[in-house]
This record gives C-alpha cells, structure tokens and sequence, in this order.
C-alpha cells in the first residue's frame, strides 16, 4: 500500500479533528443532552474561595486508535519485506502511544475549583470549566441533580 504524503496529512487531520469532537465540556453553561428537562435541586449562597485548576483530558482510546493506524501506515513504509512488517508494528506501538497522548494534551481544560457557604451553612466545593469569573463574595446558586453539581451566578 503506497501512501501520498496528502493522504497522510489528510489521516492526521481527520484524527485530530476526532480528538477534539470528543471532549465534552465541564461548563457551567453547557448541558448534556440526558440533563435537559431534568429537575435540579437549587439552593444559595455566597462564594468563599476561588482557585485556579486543570481537568484532566480524556482518554477514551479514539487518540490511541487513531495514532496507531496513522504510525502503523507510517512504520510500513520503512525497509523492505520483513522489515515493513516490524517497522508497521513499532509505528502502530509508538504511533498509539503518541495518539493517546495528544488526546489528553487537546481535551484538558482549565478549570476553576469554587468554595461557596450555602445559605443553610454548610460549605461545598465545586470543579467546573473557567469560562464564567467568579469572585469572593459573590452570590451565587447551586444547582445539583444527577450525580452532578454546577456554580451560577445569582
């Protein structure tokens, strides 16, 4: 199998294109599509503390699938009859160890970890996306449901 340098380029494209349709957001603007038309608890409060965090990326497999095809087609091309072979293997072994790690390196997201005192006293913290500012003593409301939590602003 001869492989152009455009059809290359157009494989790594397509799998980078894959590794970033596939993280899902943390927000707290943004609602799976199972959360819609749910009810949520909410409840008040005022926030304590804000600090600066990152979310891991995912590693659902698709950068590692897809990094060693693209280094398995890659690896083939290297010497001649056996040695396609064993240069097909290493580029898939290397080439899906590279994959998985783009894939955590394109879905990590800076997070905020938000300390608020609920009304009724107690005290919780949430991690969610960085994409709304929050600061010490603004109010705020919880919503929670469903095994998850989001900060919004009152």
């Amino acid at each position: 199998m001869n492989l152009t340098t455009p059809r290359l380029l157009l494989a790594l494209l397509l799998s980078s294109g894959l590794l970033l349709g596939c993280a899902s957001s943390k927000s707290g603007n943004v609602y799976s599509a199972g959360s819609a038309r749910t009810a949520q608890t909410v409840e008040f409060g005022v926030v304590q503390n804000v600090r600066q965090v990152v979310i891991e990326g995912s590693n659902s497999g698709v950068g590692a699938a897809g990094g060693a095809v693209i280094g398995g087609i890659a690896g083939s091309h290297v010497g001649k009859g056996s040695g396609q072979t064993v240069g097909a293997v290493v580029g898939g072994i290397l080439g899906g160890l590279a994959g998985s790690a783009a894939e955590r390196a394109a879905t990590k997201r800076d997070g905020l970890e938000i300390t608020v005192k609920l009304d009724s006293g107690r005290m919780i913290a949430i991690v969610q996306e960085a994409d709304q500012a929050f600061r010490i003593g603004d109010k705020v409301q919880v919503l929670s449901g469903g095994g998850e939590a989001r900060v919004t602003p009152r």
